[in-house]
């Protein structure tokens, strides 16, 4: 089960545990809702959006919370990436997003920038174990390419010169945060 209703998420999820030939549903499959995510740490809101689901179906959930740190705004937008890109209460344009980034960058030169990612899987007895991945990268502006979800337009990872949105999605899986938490997840798991 994985805990999210967003679809690019789910989508690398998917791809990630492709591997494992296991039946894999999202919480929007099931009409399980999201809970409101209260916490100010990645590991907070993937471990209660974990739970929060295993309670809900009685099936072990796994949970991603992921986003954007750039060095030079003090780690923002980070655990706030996704209301970050809010152009309205409730809707996310994440083009909007980019050029909101892009201003607040206007006259920095450090555009270091980390993509975080927390897998937090929870198990019916509703205990958690809890994943960090990371990549390190540079701001890019303008946004360049489709691939991807997010801000992957803007984020060139460390040792290429495309960004993500540009990259061929099995490379990105390759190297992406979600795939450095999800190689822990399975080494902590399945050891």
């Amino acid at each position: 089960m994985i805990a999210s209703h967003n679809q690019g998420k789910v989508r690398e999820i998917r791809l990630l545990l492709k591997q494992y030939n296991l039946e894999v549903l999202s919480a929007g499959d099931l009409g399980v809702d999201e809970p409101e995510e209260t916490e100010n740490t990645f590991v907070g809101n993937a471990s209660l959006k974990a739970r929060y689901t295993a309670q809900k179906t009685g099936y072990p959930a796994l949970a991603d919370d992921s986003g954007l740190s750039v060095d030079a705004l003090n780690g923002r937008p980070g655990v706030d990436t996704a209301p970050y890109a809010e152009k309205k209460p409730g809707i996310r344009d994440f083009y909007w997003g980019m050029e909101r980034l892009e201003k607040e960058m206007n006259g920095k030169t450090d555009m270091a920038c980390q993509f975080n990612c927390v897998l937090a899987l929870a198990w019916p007895d509703l205990h958690v174990e809890a994943f960090h991945g990371i990549v390190e990268g540079d701001l890019s502006f303008p946004p360049r390419g489709v691939q991807g979800f997010g801000f992957d337009p803007v984020f060139v990872p460390r040792g290429h010169s495309v960004t993500f949105g540009e990259m061929d999605p099995r490379k990105k899986h390759a190297i992406s945060h979600r795939a450095n938490a999800f190689d822990k997840l399975v080494k902590g798991v399945f050891g």
